[in-house]
């Protein structure tokens, strides 16, 4: 997986946090719910977060590479490009509000939230480091087409390395804006529910995907 494609699915993290603002605000907000809110408690919740999803993409890489080598492997790779293209396509599409189509992903997501949720009860109110870090790592299971779509980038990728490796990209582009959720939430709550942020990361994510269709379009002419 070429090093652009890490900073293109980081820049999708970083441009979606419209979508993240809206979704885990309150959840961040949670971490302070009766403490005062502490840098160092929605770091290492962020931290904890960010090990699970590169957990997921681990995973799925693993699943992408094993698919490839159990057919034939320039058709399964094209395949698996053009589904995570068309899950940015979607995505962008998702951010701007002009369909929900991935909203399936998240009810289907639910399935393991409902088991995961009750486990978190046991770290709220997060007052330390020890239990901020565990509360991260369980919600990022959280079901969220965001992450979802960033999780077929990873199934591409080629190995399970990759996988992680993709989906920490991912993180760590929406680590500013969860972050900074959590210090200023009401203020950013506010900003992501209008519709110019939203669109505007929805168009970029989008371009991402329609660059992303016409590169695998020219494989697929040239196999």
């Amino acid at each position: 997986m070429p090093d652009s494609s890490y900073f293109a699915i980081f820049l999708v993290g970083l441009l979606g946090g419209t979508h993240c603002i809206g979704m885990c605000g309150g959840i961040v907000s949670a971490l302070s719910l009766g403490v005062a809110s502490r840098p160092s408690l929605h770091l290492a919740y962020n931290l904890g977060r960010i090990v699970s999803y590169s957990l997921a993409g681990a995973i799925a890489g693993g699943l992408g590479a094993a698919s490839v080598a159990l057919s034939a492997q320039l058709p399964m790779r094209i395949v698996l490009y053009l589904l995570a293209n068309l899950m940015l396509v979607a995505l962008g599409l998702y951010l701007m509000g002009v369909t929900r189509a991935l909203a399936f992903s998240e009810r289907f997501g639910q399935r393991l939230w409902r088991h995961v949720q009750p486990l978190t009860r046991r770290f709220l109110p997060a007052r330390t480091v020890a239990q901020a870090f565990p509360l991260g790592l369980l919600w990022g299971w959280l079901p969220c087409g965001l992450v979802y779509s960033a999780l077929v980038t990873a199934l591409a990728s080629g190995s399970a390395r990759q996988g992680a490796a993709t989906m920490l990209a991912f993180g760590a582009g929406t680590l500013p804006n969860l972050l900074l959720a959590g210090l200023l939430a009401l203020r950013l709550k506010e900003y992501a529910a209008k519709a110019a942020p939203r669109i505007g990361a929805g168009l970029l994510v989008l371009a991402f995907g329609a660059h992303g269709l016409f590169a695998a379009l020219r494989l697929i002419g040239q196999s």
